[in-house]
């Protein structure tokens, strides 16, 4: 037996040199970045314990040490405890984890799990895979369909999945992912799926230009709504007025009613394919976002019925739309570009001088969020975390910047900077708030030393 080579894989660690020596150490050292809701949440709870229930502006201020006085979302959502309107504490802009099947494929929808533990992406493959919600590893996948996964809605009572295909058929789902009933709902794929506000009932809309109201109990058709000339893209069910809306590739936006299935009012303000609607989902719920391939997004007022706000400086077309789940006034958009932008509604103030309708700027814009059209937007329930996934197969995780990050923008999703493996310097295992360089040199000597690279900057992962 020879001893030869247990003992030349024993010293050839003394033969590296120092660069190499520093870099394997790195590799052992590096920590999984992990979002930790648990420790601003405790606080948050302390705090209010004692009677300190509002957190006054200028209580956090542009220092990495009061990191510690971050509250979670709720603190900032409560307008019975906060006069000042926080909600822009809690944009999403800070690139945290980017996380892609080894078989990649386009995906279409993806669900935070009802407790908020586990990412569910849906791809065109037709397989669930599940994330990690706080250390994003991969966990579990499955073959769901057999055909591309383009929608999945979650009840209200956090009991059911389901789960729409190109195919046009439906699955029922358990939370442990058992598949108990497959109703084949359209003739064409399935582009949304929405729960009534009780859950005995869900709302499908189709390519094949009609959407469908069916019985969740027995899986019987209950309505056909048709009136669309084209195919509806997108559908949703008002979480307390008896209203549906759908947005249609024919240009129209219409309401529902979905008791008679009859159409109430059309809108026609768009001059392309709508691409998403959605009810506002907290605060008074009487505003609807859409967005539409001609580059706006429109918020209609139903109690109104008119447009409140049109939003046109966009530079490509918009792909989807999703409200903050804490913040009323709060909502992102997603372009076929691959670019985010976050909106405030508290930030718009009416000119009375003008008749046309007023704009208003995004709050924050990601403008290289991801490298084609991103076809899904998602809020973790708590509101700490936003999840977007779209054509570039990826799906990616953002969270809260720390106070005076220096680094904060000049992650490769904000320059554009893809000289050598770019994916490496924004996945990298740098748990710190790292200032840049002065001179070039003193750049972060890491296990993750990558050609063309000449610093790695510090990720977020708070709060």
């Amino acid at each position: 037996m020879s001893y030869n080579r247990p003992d030349n894989d024993r010293y050839a660690v003394y033969q590296q040199n120092i660069e190499q020596q520093l870099a394997s150490q790195g590799r052992k050292a590096a920590h999984r970045r992990i979002v930790d809701h648990g420790n601003n949440m405790g606080r948050w709870y302390l705090l209010r314990s004692i009677g300190l229930d509002a957190q006054s502006i200028g209580t956090i201020r542009p220092e990495s040490s009061y990191l510690i006085d971050l509250l979670p979302s709720p603190a900032y959502s409560n307008y019975n405890s906060n006069k000042n309107n926080l909600s822009v504490f809690d944009t999403q802009t800070k690139f945290v984890h980017l996380s892609s099947n080894k078989e990649k494929h386009t995906i279409s929808a993806v669900k935070w799990t009802p407790e908020g533990r586990r990412l569910l992406v849906a791809a065109h493959s037709g397989e669930f895979t599940l994330w990690n919600g706080m250390t994003f590893n991969f966990e579990t996948i499955t073959q769901a369909h057999d055909s591309a996964i383009l929608a999945l809605k979650y009840s209200h009572n956090d009991e059911w999945l389901l789960s729409g295909d190109q195919d046009g058929t439906v699955k029922y789902w358990q939370t442990n992912f058992n598949n108990v009933n497959i109703l084949n709902c359209h003739t064409d794929g399935i582009r949304d799926i929405s729960f009534s506000p009780n859950d005995t009932k869900f709302l499908t809309c189709s390519d094949d230009s009609t959407m469908k109201i069916w019985n969740f109990n027995n899986g019987k058709e209950e309505a056909h709504l048709t009136g669309h000339h084209w195919d509806v893209k997108s559908s949703d069910w008002h979480p307390n007025l008896g209203l549906v809306v759908s947005g249609s590739k024919d240009n129209l936006i219409k309401l529902w009613d979905p008791r008679s299935g009859t159409c109430i009012s059309t809108l026609h303000g768009f001059k392309h394919t709508v691409t998403k609607t959605r009810f506002q989902p907290n605060g008074m719920q009487r505003l609807l976002a859409s967005v539409s391939r001609d580059r706006s997004c429109r918020i209609f007022d139903l109690r109104t019925m008119k447009d409140l706000i049109v939003l046109r400086n966009h530079e490509s077309d918009l792909s989807c739309v999703e409200w903050h789940p804490l913040h009323p006034s709060m909502f992102t958009v997603g372009a076929y570009d691959g670019s985010i932008s976050h909106y405030l509604l508290d930030s718009y103030i009416p000119d009375d001088d003008k008749e046309q309708i007023n704009t208003i700027s995004p709050s924050h814009t990601i403008p290289y969020a991801h490298e084609k059209s991103i076809h899904a937007l998602e809020y973790h329930p708590l509101g700490h975390l936003l999840c977007s996934a779209g054509a570039d197969r990826s799906a990616r995780f953002w969270s809260r910047s720390r106070p005076n990050d220096p680094m904060a923008f000049q992650d490769a999703l904000y320059t554009n900077d893809k000289n050598g493996a770019w994916y490496y310097q924004a996945n990298n295992n740098v748990n710190a708030v790292i200032a840049p360089p002065s001179n070039g040199v003193g750049a972060a000597t890491s296990a993750a030393q990558v050609p063309g690279l000449s610093s790695i900057p510090g990720l977020n992962f708070s709060h």
